[in-house]
């Protein structure tokens, strides 16, 4: 996993050592292999800023992406309207597992993408990264305001 951070950039990719704290401008996964993942983010966690989303962005840095956190799980429904760059996307239930992962969505697509019922968290990261990286349904993400994964995973003081 090291070897493959190298390879496209990423801020951390590691096998079982774990990260210490959180941190709001990070979210972290952890792989059902063991490994885990971080990326930078910037969090969309109001209506205005979920609706603007990735739009109009040209590019995005391999180590990044956009965390949209709702105040209550529910029913997700994605599209790529106005998206530039081609995006995975990664839907997490309250408890932060990874419920739906969908792959490579397409820009400007205005199909509905459904991540499920159920879902309080959606990571957007570069498209065809997460199967690069080993991101499927199953591994778990975490965040400082995803405080319902506390007692799994919890995010320790910085």
């Amino acid at each position: 996993m090291k070897s493959l951070a190298l390879a496209f950039g990423l801020a951390l990719a590691v096998p079982q050592a774990g990260f210490a704290g959180c941190a709001a401008d990070q979210v972290d996964l952890r792989l059902e292999d063991g490994g885990q993942v971080r990326f930078s983010v910037e969090v969309a966690d109001d209506p205005a800023e979920r609706a603007k989303g990735l739009m109009f962005r040209e590019h995005m840095a391999t180590s990044t992406g956009m965390l949209f956190l709702y105040e209550r799980p529910q029913h997700a429904v994605f599209w790529m309207k106005n998206t530039l760059i081609p995006l995975d996307m990664i839907f997490a239930d309250a408890t932060g597992l990874v419920k739906h992962v969908h792959a490579n969505a397409v820009p400007h697509d205005e199909t509905g993408i459904d991540g499920g019922t159920e879902i309080l968290a959606i990571l957007e990261i570069n498209g065809g990264l997460a199967k690069k990286l080993g991101i499927t349904a199953g591994a778990v993400i975490r965040h400082p305001d995803l405080k319902q994964i506390s007692a799994a995973w919890p995010c320790e003081a910085q």
